[in-house]
Protein backbone atom coordinates (compact mmCIF):
# COMPACT_ATOMS: atom_id res chain seq x y z
CA UNK A 1 0.00 0.00 0.00
CA UNK A 2 1.70 3.51 -0.86
CA UNK A 3 -0.13 6.70 0.62
CA UNK A 4 -0.68 10.13 -0.97
CA UNK A 5 2.99 11.01 -0.96
CA UNK A 6 4.04 8.25 -3.25
CA UNK A 7 2.03 8.77 -6.25
CA UNK A 8 3.37 12.90 -6.77
CA UNK A 9 6.71 11.14 -7.63
CA UNK A 10 6.41 9.44 -10.80
CA UNK A 11 4.34 12.19 -13.49
CA UNK A 12 5.89 14.16 -16.44
CA UNK A 13 5.73 17.97 -18.08
CA UNK A 14 4.32 20.70 -20.01
CA UNK A 15 5.78 23.72 -21.44
CA UNK A 16 6.11 26.42 -19.04
CA UNK A 17 8.74 29.21 -19.50
CA UNK A 18 10.18 29.89 -16.13
CA UNK A 19 13.43 31.44 -14.48
CA UNK A 20 14.30 28.21 -13.21
CA UNK A 21 15.64 24.19 -14.38
CA UNK A 22 12.02 22.90 -14.11
CA UNK A 23 13.37 19.52 -15.59
CA UNK A 24 16.22 19.04 -12.51
CA UNK A 25 13.92 20.01 -10.01
CA UNK A 26 11.13 17.21 -11.25
CA UNK A 27 14.39 14.99 -11.81
CA UNK A 28 14.74 15.36 -8.32
CA UNK A 29 11.47 15.20 -6.66
CA UNK A 30 9.92 12.22 -9.25
CA UNK A 31 12.22 10.04 -10.94
CA UNK A 32 14.82 7.48 -9.40
CA UNK A 33 15.92 5.95 -13.03
CA UNK A 34 18.56 3.31 -11.35
CA UNK A 35 15.55 1.59 -9.30
CA UNK A 36 13.40 1.76 -12.64
CA UNK A 37 16.57 -0.05 -14.33
CA UNK A 38 16.86 -2.62 -11.46
CA UNK A 39 13.29 -3.50 -11.67
CA UNK A 40 13.06 -3.94 -15.40
CA UNK A 41 16.19 -5.97 -15.71
CA UNK A 42 15.38 -8.24 -12.60
CA UNK A 43 11.40 -8.51 -13.89
CA UNK A 44 12.52 -9.52 -17.35
CA UNK A 45 14.93 -12.41 -16.19
CA UNK A 46 12.77 -13.48 -13.74
CA UNK A 47 9.61 -13.67 -16.66
CA UNK A 48 12.15 -14.43 -19.89
CA UNK A 49 14.68 -16.45 -18.17
CA UNK A 50 17.75 -13.80 -19.52
CA UNK A 51 18.49 -10.43 -19.49
CA UNK A 52 16.96 -8.08 -21.79
CA UNK A 53 19.29 -5.53 -23.95
CA UNK A 54 17.34 -2.98 -25.94
CA UNK A 55 14.95 -0.86 -24.21
CA UNK A 56 12.26 1.59 -25.47
CA UNK A 57 10.73 4.13 -23.61
CA UNK A 58 8.02 5.24 -24.64
CA UNK A 59 6.95 9.09 -23.53
CA UNK A 60 10.59 9.55 -22.45
CA UNK A 61 10.65 13.41 -21.78
CA UNK A 62 14.64 13.96 -21.02
CA UNK A 63 15.26 10.26 -21.97
CA UNK A 64 16.74 10.10 -17.98
CA UNK A 65 15.45 5.98 -17.86
CA UNK A 66 17.29 5.87 -21.27
CA UNK A 67 20.46 6.91 -19.96
CA UNK A 68 20.71 4.82 -17.17
CA UNK A 69 19.99 1.91 -19.26
CA UNK A 70 22.86 2.16 -21.55
CA UNK A 71 25.12 3.13 -18.27
CA UNK A 72 24.20 -0.32 -16.40
CA UNK A 73 25.96 -2.47 -18.81
CA UNK A 74 28.03 -2.35 -21.85
CA UNK A 75 25.32 -4.92 -24.09
CA UNK A 76 22.78 -2.45 -23.03
CA UNK A 77 20.91 0.12 -26.11
CA UNK A 78 18.24 2.16 -25.69
CA UNK A 79 15.58 3.88 -27.76
CA UNK A 80 14.06 6.75 -26.33
CA UNK A 81 10.69 8.36 -27.70
CA UNK A 82 8.68 11.54 -27.78
CA UNK A 83 6.83 13.62 -29.70
CA UNK A 84 7.66 16.94 -27.50
CA UNK A 85 11.25 18.69 -28.51
CA UNK A 86 11.69 20.46 -25.69
CA UNK A 87 12.26 17.87 -23.15
CA UNK A 88 14.24 15.69 -25.81
CA UNK A 89 16.49 18.91 -25.71
CA UNK A 90 17.03 19.58 -22.38
CA UNK A 91 18.21 15.73 -22.11
CA UNK A 92 20.76 16.02 -25.47
CA UNK A 93 22.07 18.92 -23.09
CA UNK A 94 22.24 17.45 -19.72
CA UNK A 95 22.17 13.55 -19.95
CA UNK A 96 23.60 12.48 -23.64
CA UNK A 97 26.21 14.94 -23.62
CA UNK A 98 27.56 13.11 -20.17
CA UNK A 99 27.68 9.56 -21.78
CA UNK A 100 31.05 8.08 -22.77
CA UNK A 101 31.18 8.10 -26.53
CA UNK A 102 30.75 4.17 -26.41
CA UNK A 103 26.94 4.84 -24.65
CA UNK A 104 25.92 7.14 -26.35
CA UNK A 105 26.11 5.11 -29.73
CA UNK A 106 23.88 2.84 -28.01
CA UNK A 107 21.30 5.33 -27.79
CA UNK A 108 19.17 6.66 -29.99
CA UNK A 109 16.80 9.27 -29.72
CA UNK A 110 13.56 10.18 -31.88
CA UNK A 111 11.15 13.11 -32.29
CA UNK A 112 8.01 10.42 -32.58
CA UNK A 113 4.20 9.91 -32.26
CA UNK A 114 4.10 6.59 -30.02
CA UNK A 115 0.92 6.24 -32.17
CA UNK A 116 3.01 6.09 -35.32
CA UNK A 117 3.46 2.68 -37.12
CA UNK A 118 7.39 3.00 -37.29
CA UNK A 119 8.17 2.42 -33.97
CA UNK A 120 11.56 0.78 -33.52
CA UNK A 121 11.71 -2.67 -32.18
CA UNK A 122 13.12 -3.82 -28.74
CA UNK A 123 13.22 -6.25 -25.90
CA UNK A 124 11.57 -4.27 -23.58
CA UNK A 125 9.03 -1.58 -23.74
CA UNK A 126 8.65 1.32 -20.48
CA UNK A 127 5.99 3.50 -20.40
CA UNK A 128 6.40 5.00 -16.86
CA UNK A 129 5.33 8.12 -15.15
CA UNK A 130 1.19 7.14 -15.88
CA UNK A 131 1.89 9.12 -19.42
CA UNK A 132 -0.18 6.62 -21.22
CA UNK A 133 -3.24 8.50 -19.44
CA UNK A 134 -2.99 11.41 -21.93
CA UNK A 135 -5.21 8.57 -24.18
CA UNK A 136 -9.34 9.21 -22.31
CA UNK A 137 -10.34 7.51 -25.33
CA UNK A 138 -10.47 3.31 -25.33
CA UNK A 139 -9.65 3.09 -29.07
CA UNK A 140 -6.38 5.24 -28.42
CA UNK A 141 -5.22 3.35 -25.99
CA UNK A 142 -5.97 0.27 -27.69
CA UNK A 143 -4.11 1.78 -30.56
CA UNK A 144 -1.03 2.42 -28.92
CA UNK A 145 -0.96 -0.62 -27.04
CA UNK A 146 -1.03 -2.53 -30.48
CA UNK A 147 2.08 -0.64 -31.40
CA UNK A 148 3.88 -2.15 -28.61
CA UNK A 149 2.91 -5.12 -29.36
CA UNK A 150 3.91 -5.39 -33.09
CA UNK A 151 7.26 -3.52 -32.02
CA UNK A 152 8.28 -5.94 -29.36
CA UNK A 153 10.58 -9.11 -30.47
CA UNK A 154 9.84 -12.56 -29.73
CA UNK A 155 10.08 -12.87 -26.11
CA UNK A 156 8.93 -9.18 -25.78
CA UNK A 157 7.94 -7.18 -22.21
CA UNK A 158 5.55 -4.30 -22.11
CA UNK A 159 6.01 -2.54 -18.31
CA UNK A 160 3.78 0.41 -17.35
CA UNK A 161 2.95 2.29 -13.81
CA UNK A 162 -0.66 2.93 -12.45
CA UNK A 163 -1.86 4.50 -9.90
CA UNK A 164 -5.34 4.64 -8.00
CA UNK A 165 -7.05 4.30 -4.75
CA UNK A 166 -10.11 6.36 -2.86
CA UNK A 167 -7.97 9.67 -2.69
CA UNK A 168 -7.86 10.31 -6.46
CA UNK A 169 -11.41 11.10 -5.92
CA UNK A 170 -10.13 13.97 -3.71
CA UNK A 171 -9.32 17.80 -4.95
CA UNK A 172 -5.60 17.85 -2.65
CA UNK A 173 -2.59 19.34 -2.77
CA UNK A 174 0.20 17.87 -1.10
CA UNK A 175 3.64 18.80 -0.10
CA UNK A 176 7.01 17.47 -0.24
CA UNK A 177 10.06 19.10 1.15
CA UNK A 178 13.57 18.52 -0.50
CA UNK A 179 16.99 19.52 -0.63
CA UNK A 180 16.42 23.20 -1.93
CA UNK A 181 12.79 23.02 -2.62
CA UNK A 182 9.35 22.35 -1.84
CA UNK A 183 7.45 19.92 -4.64
CA UNK A 184 3.54 20.17 -4.51
CA UNK A 185 0.93 17.72 -6.12
CA UNK A 186 -2.08 19.43 -6.67
CA UNK A 187 -5.22 17.30 -7.98
CA UNK A 188 -7.55 19.80 -8.87
CA UNK A 189 -10.86 17.84 -9.64
CA UNK A 190 -11.59 14.79 -10.60
CA UNK A 191 -15.26 13.50 -13.36
CA UNK A 192 -16.68 10.58 -12.26
CA UNK A 193 -18.77 10.27 -15.19
CA UNK A 194 -15.91 10.64 -17.47
CA UNK A 195 -12.62 9.35 -15.10
CA UNK A 196 -11.22 12.23 -15.90
CA UNK A 197 -8.52 13.93 -13.53
CA UNK A 198 -6.60 17.51 -14.11
CA UNK A 199 -3.59 17.55 -11.76
CA UNK A 200 -0.81 20.41 -11.58
CA UNK A 201 3.20 20.22 -10.04
CA UNK A 202 4.25 23.34 -8.35
CA UNK A 203 7.70 24.18 -7.36
CA UNK A 204 9.06 26.73 -4.21
CA UNK A 205 12.86 27.13 -4.58
CA UNK A 206 14.11 27.91 -1.09
CA UNK A 207 13.94 31.68 -0.32
CA UNK A 208 11.69 32.37 -3.57
CA UNK A 209 7.79 32.25 -3.84
CA UNK A 210 5.65 29.41 -5.52
CA UNK A 211 5.62 28.76 -8.96
CA UNK A 212 2.11 27.50 -9.82
CA UNK A 213 1.27 25.26 -12.71
CA UNK A 214 4.96 23.95 -13.89
CA UNK A 215 3.35 20.47 -15.06
CA UNK A 216 -0.27 20.36 -16.13
CA UNK A 217 -1.19 16.61 -16.54
CA UNK A 218 -4.92 16.56 -18.02
CA UNK A 219 -5.50 12.53 -17.89
CA UNK A 220 -8.13 9.93 -17.55
CA UNK A 221 -7.84 7.77 -15.03
CA UNK A 222 -7.27 3.84 -15.95
CA UNK A 223 -8.27 0.93 -13.49
CA UNK A 224 -6.04 -2.12 -14.00
CA UNK A 225 -8.73 -4.69 -14.93
CA UNK A 226 -9.16 -2.10 -18.22
CA UNK A 227 -5.61 -1.85 -18.97
CA UNK A 228 -5.10 -5.66 -18.77
CA UNK A 229 -8.12 -6.49 -20.35
CA UNK A 230 -7.37 -4.03 -23.38
CA UNK A 231 -3.62 -6.20 -23.12
CA UNK A 232 -5.63 -9.01 -23.44
CA UNK A 233 -7.22 -7.83 -26.58
CA UNK A 234 -4.20 -6.52 -28.54
CA UNK A 235 -2.31 -10.19 -28.29
CA UNK A 236 -0.43 -10.01 -25.27
CA UNK A 237 -0.34 -13.58 -23.78
CA UNK A 238 -0.24 -12.67 -20.10
CA UNK A 239 -0.15 -9.75 -17.87
CA UNK A 240 1.00 -9.59 -14.21
CA UNK A 241 0.56 -7.24 -11.29
CA UNK A 242 3.42 -5.83 -9.69
CA UNK A 243 2.24 -4.12 -6.39
CA UNK A 244 4.29 -1.69 -3.95
CA UNK A 245 5.05 -3.24 -0.57
CA UNK A 246 4.06 -1.17 2.58
CA UNK A 247 6.93 0.18 5.27
CA UNK A 248 6.56 0.25 9.19
CA UNK A 249 4.66 3.36 8.69
CA UNK A 250 1.88 2.74 6.20
CA UNK A 251 4.23 4.45 3.28
CA UNK A 252 4.91 3.23 0.25
CA UNK A 253 8.32 1.07 0.44
CA UNK A 254 9.30 0.81 -3.26
CA UNK A 255 9.71 -3.09 -3.32
CA UNK A 256 7.24 -4.33 -6.25
CA UNK A 257 6.13 -7.83 -5.64
CA UNK A 258 3.37 -9.86 -8.03
CA UNK A 259 0.08 -10.40 -6.87
CA UNK A 260 -3.31 -11.09 -8.33
CA UNK A 261 -4.72 -9.20 -5.69
CA UNK A 262 -4.42 -5.48 -3.91
CA UNK A 263 -5.22 -3.72 -1.20
CA UNK A 264 -8.00 -1.26 -0.93
CA UNK A 265 -6.22 1.65 0.40
CA UNK A 266 -6.32 5.81 0.08
CA UNK A 267 -3.56 5.71 -2.71
CA UNK A 268 -1.15 2.78 -4.14
CA UNK A 269 0.94 2.28 -7.28
CA UNK A 270 1.43 -0.55 -9.03
CA UNK A 271 3.86 -1.84 -12.20
CA UNK A 272 1.67 -3.74 -15.26
CA UNK A 273 4.03 -6.23 -16.93
CA UNK A 274 2.66 -7.60 -20.17
CA UNK A 275 4.11 -10.95 -22.25
CA UNK A 276 4.03 -10.90 -25.80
Amino acid sequence: MAKKNQVRRRVARKNVKVQFDKYSLYTQAVQSPEIDVDFLRKTYKELRGNFATTLREDFCGTFLLSSSWVKAKPNHKAISIDIDPEPLEYGKNHYFNKLSPKAQRRLKIMELDVLSSKLPEADLVAALNFSYFCFKKRNQLRAYFSNVFNSLGKKGLFVMDVFGGTQCTDAIEDKGRLKGFNYYWDQENFDPVTNEALFHIHFQPKGSKKIENVFTYDWRMWTVPELRDLLDEVGFKKTHVYWEGTDKKGEGDGKFYRTEQGEACLSWIAYIVAEK
